[in-house]
């Protein structure tokens, strides 16, 4: 799935999986955030038990970013891992006003 609306949407499993949802409001310092971001993408997509993710920001600065992944402990092993351990630090330091970070476990899901 490439491009076009399908390519907005995570390709996620036939539930149960777990969801994280962060919710965020962005500073206006931007120093790198957005190469940051990607790579984080690029780098959960890497994961063990990751399923996707969608994300999305208004202009001014809040945003949802949820992941999909299939267990709680690939969570935990993604939200230990090294380099998000780095960029977490960085977001609380100089790209986040404030967030919130919600886990939950989808129980279904449906579309068209």
């Amino acid at each position: 799935m490439s491009g076009g609306i399908q390519g907005r949407f995570a390709a996620t499993q036939e539930p149960p999986y777990f969801t994280v949802i962060f919710s965020s409001l962005r500073t206006t310092v931007d120093d790198g955030y957005d190469a940051m971001a990607d790579y984080m993408v690029e780098l959960a997509s890497k994961q063990p038990g990751f399923l996707g993710v969608e994300s999305a920001r208004d202009a001014s600065g809040f945003g949802i970013t949820v992941s999909y992944w299939a267990s709680q402990e690939a969570i935990a092993a993604w939200r230990a891992h090294a380099q998000h351990r780095i960029a977490q630090e960085a977001g609380r330091k100089k790209w986040y006003a404030h967030f919130e970070t919600r886990v939950a476990r989808v129980e279904r899901a449906y579309g068209p």
